[in-house]
């Protein structure tokens, strides 16, 4: 009995100890499942000769075997920012000097003795020996006095997509951008699972294929030169979409601090420049808007700014035979002649700008005659009110439009004729606004002309008198300013007006001033001569989702590539391409909370900050 007992015991000992293991097993089953590794592990593995699927994801890994005989710093950048997925490795040996100088000597060695042998066979002299040679000697010299040393490197590239296709389309673009630098690469056949694994942040290099390199070479080769815009002064811009950094800008540190902004409308161009001029203001910089329609008003009154509204029935004048009332000499001699020269183009803005006939010729809006008429009317207009080129008397009060009237009607030639076109202006239907003398004083940190509720032929000639006077009050005090034009392309469909804002363009950095164009007609703006020309007088330009039609337009002005052509298209709304000098750079514009209920036009977020408020 006492042996049964023994042999029933042993039975139940192991039928516990296998419950337990499989009790342990189970516990360690579930706890797996729910570990980092196992939630971030992909559901499988599939390894071919030339590429792998790993999960849902299909990789290819290339390798780099040939180099150029130079290479020149940054030729990895075109790689580093390429707008796809890539895991790029580099590994880098470094290799004793003595070896290499050992090396070195029985290299120049048999060089030297395959030229002899070829000049005793009469051979005609290898240009390829006689470089290697002195390559090998010039490394030798370095080496020696310890101003390089020797290196073995290897690089190598994995590619991922979403399809064997796509996978090939990206090999192509590489494998291209490669070629163009003659840099030469190869797909690791049979050796998919060792190259995926040398990308992996493993510091394993499986596949060991390496180039012996010295620093210099080495050096050009830096990876970190992702596309960056950010400086340790000005505003932010936004988000940099290359490496998710920050886009700090100071656009006066530019040759010049003009700006372009083109975009469709909805696209997000107005809430940019809002966005600019708020964070500009932070910095102390003045803030000058001409506003079309009536966009800018929450932002002017938020931050204590002046809103001038333009319009027949509002009490508000601009008179624009005003004169600067500058401090520099030189300047002041020539603020008569300057603003004779800007009212021609006015008044011919006036009776109507220059037409364009069925032929395709210009049609003046005054002939020769006329012109001379206007002139001597003008400066007559001027002397009667005791203003002359003399600076003295420019403190006079100046004449207005009424009185060029006056003297037009009663001069001889063309003036009377002149006269009556001129007379809606003075006691027609649009008298008023531009006939007397101004009572506004831009004196407030930010000031926003609204011209939304003058009529369509108003406008143009609004904004042209409204730069005029904004003009002169930067050329008499100097401070850091911008001037925000909205709607640009009202000004570019006139000769005079388009003139006028290529001129301010051009002078502005003079007087530290920083102009923004907005647009949202490219295609007219970029067919006026005038208008490529601003653009060229624009160190920064923000180029946000466009129409199909104007993309072929930006693209050959900015020289896009292809695929930044397809972006720039789809983008969405707050996205697009920064351009800051000789640098651009993929920006997404990012407001706070509060910066963007001040400075937002979406008619939704609009109606829920009201119901919010109520």
């Amino acid at each position: 009995m006492a042996k049964k007992k023994k042999q029933l015991t042993a039975a139940q000992i192991a039928a516990q100890t296998q419950s337990m293991e499989d009790a342990e097993i189970q516990r360690a089953f579930e706890q797996g499942i729910t570990t980092l590794r196992d939630l971030i592990s992909p559901s499988s593995i599939e390894i071919q000769s030339s590429y792998f699927r790993l999960g849902t994801k299909y990789g290819r890994t290339l390798y780099v075997y040939g180099y150029p005989r130079t290479l020149f710093t940054g030729w990895l950048s075109p790689l580093i920012n390429i707008d796809e997925v890539l895991d790029i490795s580099m590994y880098v040996y470094p290799v004793d000097t003595g070896v290499i100088m050992k090396n070195l000597r029985k290299k120049v060695t048999q060089l030297e003795a395959s030229i002899a042998v070829n000049n005793e066979k009469g051979k005609i002299r290898d240009p390829e020996i006689d470089a290697a040679i002195q390559d090998a000697e010039e490394l030798r010299d370095q080496l020696q006095v310890g101003a390089e040393k020797f290196f073995r490197f290897g690089l190598y590239v994995t590619l991922w997509a979403d399809s064997l296709e796509e996978l090939n389309f990206v090999q192509n673009k590489i494998e291209t951008m490669f070629g163009q630098q003659m840099v030469f690469s190869k797909v690791a056949s049979s050796q998919q699972e060792q190259g995926m694994n040398s990308t992996m942040p493993m510091c394993t290099d499986q596949l060991q294929i390496r180039r012996n390199m010295n620093t210099g070479a080495i050096s050009t080769s830096f990876p970190f030169t992702s596309a960056d815009l950010t400086q340790e002064k000005g505003i932010l811009y936004g988000v940099n979409m290359h490496n998710n950094g920050l886009v700090i800008f100071d656009r006066f540190s530019l040759e010049n601090a003009n700006m372009v902004v083109f975009a469709k409308s909805g696209a997000g161009k107005s809430f940019t420049v809002k966005l600019e001029a708020l964070r500009s203001m932070m910095i102390g910089s003045e803030i000058l808007i001409i506003d079309p329609e009536n966009e800018y008003q929450r932002l002017c009154d938020a931050v204590g700014g002046s809103y001038v509204r333009l319009s027949l029935n509002s009490d508000v004048r601009i008179n624009p035979f005003d004169l600067p009332k500058v401090i520099d000499t030189e300047d002041a001699e020539d603020a008569l002649r300057a603003n004779l020269i800007t009212l021609h183009g006015l008044f011919r803005l006036m009776l109507g700008g220059n037409q364009i006939a069925s032929n395709g010729q210009v049609v003046p809006a005054l002939s020769p005659n006329e012109e001379a008429d206007l002139d001597q009317a003008l400066i007559d207009t001027y002397a009667r009110a005791g203003i002359t080129s003399d600076p003295l008397t420019h403190q006079s009060t100046p004449p207005t439009i009424a009185n060029l009237y006056d003297t037009l009607l009663h001069m001889g030639g063309t003036g009377p004729e002149l006269a009556q076109r001129l007379r809606k202006y003075t006691t027609g239907t649009f008298a008023g606004i531009f006939s007397q003398q101004s009572n506004i004083d831009i004196n407030n940190q930010m000031v926003v002309f609204n011209i939304r509720d003058l009529e369509d032929e108003l406008r143009p000639v609004a904004m042209y008198i409204v730069l005029s006077h904004i003009w002169n009050v930067v050329r008499a005090h100097q401070k850091k300013r911008l001037l925000i034009v909205d709607e640009a392309w009202q000004l570019m469909k006139y000769d005079d007006s388009a003139n006028f804002l290529f001129s301010l363009a051009k002078r502005a950095r003079k007087y530290y001033l920083g102009l923004a164009t907005i647009t949202q007609d490219v295609e007219d703006f970029m067919s006026s001569k005038m208008g490529r020309a601003i653009v060229a007088n624009s160190s920064m330009q923000l180029l946000l989702k466009q129409s199909a039609a104007a993309v072929d337009v930006l693209s050959d002005v900015f020289k896009l590539t292809e695929e930044e052509k397809k972006r720039l298209a789809n983008f969405p709304v707050g996205q697009g391409l920064f351009f800051a000098g000789q640098n651009h750079v993929h920006i997404q514009v990012i407001a706070s909370e509060t910066e963007e209920s001040l400075i937002t036009t979406n008619p939704v977020a609009i109606q829920q900050q009201q119901q919010q408020q109520r």
